[in-house]
């Protein structure tokens, strides 16, 4: 199918639905897919957006400030992920807990405004990579309209771009406890540095970035358009002294770039 089949077919799956809940972060998938089944379905749609120190809270506030803008129902769900036995650990499934605990949270909010279906935006290009998520997602038959659809990020842009979404071009983001190898606790204080050294590199104009924690290293993941603002020695000491201020000793740039789900490069999976 090419894309505007593809995006047919969502349309025809959301209208299907008749109403739902999306978990709504704000992000390229997730915007795109809250407002096209806004569009079809009206008032029959609420987004609902976790709010936890994992979620920096610049974009809660996007999240928040779309919703309005665009007026659609929209819930902040606590979800404080700290909170669930075992998830501090990082083990591998973090975040089946994670989003099992998101999930649960949402059908139950579902099932007191009257909502049948509950949605989430993860895409067909979430199938090849290591999605833990995914189980739990299956698990409560939570439904993926995008993934229904097959589209890919690459086509949500385009779609997104079509309908002067401005999103379109947003940065891929991922919640903050993807940062930390498996195995390494994940604390309040450590989301905080990877929150402020990622805050401080989008000040000074990086866009696609990852701060990966390493205990007392900080490993810098970014596009090449980043590699270049980091070329630049005032940009490189102006980031050396943030990073050095919130307490990591060392601080690398990957040389192989930005790359989503870069710790499950250490999994036998």
């Amino acid at each position: 199918m090419n894309i505007e089949q593809k995006y047919k077919l969502l349309k025809k799956y959301i209208l299907e639905l008749d109403n739902l809940i999306i978990a709504f972060s704000g992000g390229v998938d997730s915007t795109f897919l809250l407002k096209t089944a806004h569009d079809l379905l009206g008032n029959k749609v609420i987004a609902a957006t976790a709010k936890s120190c994992s979620f920096p809270k610049r974009e809660l506030n996007e999240a928040i400030a779309f919703c309005k803008k665009e007026g659609i129902t929209h819930i902040i769900c606590e979800s404080e992920e700290l909170n669930i036995e075992g998830f501090s650990h990082n083990p591998t499934n973090r975040c089946y807990l994670c989003k099992k605990e998101l999930f649960s949270k949402i059908w139950k909010i579902a099932k007191e405004k009257g909502s049948k279906n509950v949605a989430e935006a993860s895409n067909s290009d979430d199938n090849g990579d290591y999605r833990p998520g995914l189980i739990a997602v299956s698990e409560l038959e939570v439904k993926s309209p995008l993934r229904y659809a097959n589209l890919t990020k690459d086509e949500i842009r385009k779609l997104s771009k079509g309908e002067n979404l401005s999103t379109w071009n947003k940065q891929s983001f991922a919640c903050l406890s993807s940062r930390f190898p498996y195995g390494q606790e994940i604390t309040i204080e450590t989301l905080s540095m990877v929150d402020k050294a990622e805050q401080a590199l989008l000040d000074i104009g990086l866009r696609q970035v990852r701060v990966r924690h390493h205990n007392n290293l900080a490993r810098i993941e970014t596009d090449e358009h980043g590699i270049e603002i980091l070329m630049n020695k005032d940009n490189r000491e102006k980031v050396y002294s943030k990073l050095k201020e919130l307490g990591y000793i060392y601080i690398a740039v990957d040389l192989l770039g930005y790359r989503t789900g870069s710790m499950n490069e250490t999994l036998n999976i």
